[in-house]
């Protein structure tokens, strides 16, 4: 019998783990959102019978297996949570929560429902990391001693006044919006537990109209815009290794590039998105590249993919339904998640104080 899902909230990643949790073989029987016209709209577009405004009535109506959550930051918590007490399992779209102590509670709550909670770190689905993968865990690389992680944006800004930018509701700006570089690193690095961190975050142009992304999001007259526009922090690692990271919204970059770079004991490598326009795919550029020493010469090997313009965004959810299905291992953990957002607090906490913060 197929895994039963409900989808909780109408946003646009809807369109990618809808058709990810369907290609694995699951039935998505609803969705649930408080604009009940947004939701009406969604299953509409993707044939989903059954509309609900209120998650408790889905949840109580609804024979579910499991729950997409597709909301504002903010409520990833509380309604991971409410689906965990109903015993259903929860693929949740990043960042996981706000900060690390609501990160931890709702991996508490998995482990008591024994319930499956996911994030959707997509990149790790990315064709490009399955590649990269491969290779270290063959031990082509040995030990990652150090990474850098770019997700630079130019003109990125996702509205001005709207949930994103306001930090109550999203936890932060470009540092939070734009983790996945820095958990894609933290993954090839197999998750080390982290040290200590040191970092700054930059205001420039937030409140600039001309840095505005493309992506049509609607300005909110009186709305707040109070989080950084862009991030620049140094990670060390109780295992000795260490991370670089840049994260920004609004940046004199020459284009959008999303990546990872690492060097190891026997070989470096990048997984590399060079977009033609901030947020755009039109023009984008893929690369993914091992460097080794061969016959005493410096060779560049590059890894060949199949193309996926949805970045991993559907095999990521997919990979939740097989693992829900215990088909196929889950891409990510709970306790990464709450390593990730670790260091995220901290980020913050480092900018703030303009010191050096210790991870416990």
């Amino acid at each position: 019998m197929s895994t039963r899902i409900g989808i909780i909230g109408a946003g646009g990643m809807a369109n990618y783990h809808i058709p990810g949790f369907r290609a694995a073989g699951a039935e998505v029987v609803a969705i649930a959102d408080v604009n009940g016209d947004a939701a009406a709209r969604t299953a509409a577009k993707h044939n989903i019978p059954k509309v609900y405004n209120s998650v408790a009535r889905m949840l109580a109506r609804e024979k579910l297996d499991a729950v997409s959550i597709i909301t504002p930051n903010k409520f990833h918590k509380s309604l991971a949570l409410q689906a965990l007490a109903a015993k259903k399992h929860v693929f949740c779209e990043k960042p996981p929560a706000l900060n690390a102590a609501e990160a931890a509670a709702m991996a508490k709550a998995a482990a008591k429902a024994r319930r499956q909670l996911m994030f959707n770190f997509n990149n790790r689905a990315r064709p490009e990391a399955y590649a990269m993968m491969e290779y270290i865990r063959k031990g082509v690389v040995g030990p990652i001693n150090s990474a850098q992680a770019l997700w630079i944006r130019r003109t990125g800004i996702p509205g001005f006044g709207g949930w994103f930018t306001t930090k109550k509701l999203s936890g932060g700006g470009p540092v939070i919006d734009l983790l996945h570089m820095i958990d894609l690193a933290l993954y090839f690095m197999d998750y080390p537990q982290p040290d200590w961190v040191l970092a700054k975050t930059y205001d420039n142009f937030i409140g600039d109209k001309a840095f505005k992304g493309p992506w049509g999001i609607p300005d909110v007259a009186k709305g707040v815009t109070d989080v950084e526009a862009a991030a620049h922090g140094f990670v060390t690692f109780k295992t000795g290794q260490v991370l670089f990271l840049r994260n920004s919204w609004a940046e004199m970059n020459h284009r959008e590039e999303v990546s990872v770079t690492f060097q190891g004991a026997k070989a470096g490598g990048m997984v590399q998105r060079l977009f033609g326009r901030d947020g755009l795919d039109d023009t984008s550029i893929d690369s993914c590249q091992l460097y080794v020493q061969e016959n005493g010469r410096s060779v560049n090997r590059d890894i060949v993919v199949p193309a996926d313009t949805s970045m991993g965004r559907i095999r990521s959810a997919s990979n939740f339904v097989w693992a829900v299905e215990k088909r196929e291992a889950p891409l990510n953990t709970p306790d990464q998640a709450v390593k990730l957002m670790k260091i995220i607090d901290a980020i913050y906490a480092s900018a703030k104080s303009g010191k050096p913060v210790k991870i416990t």
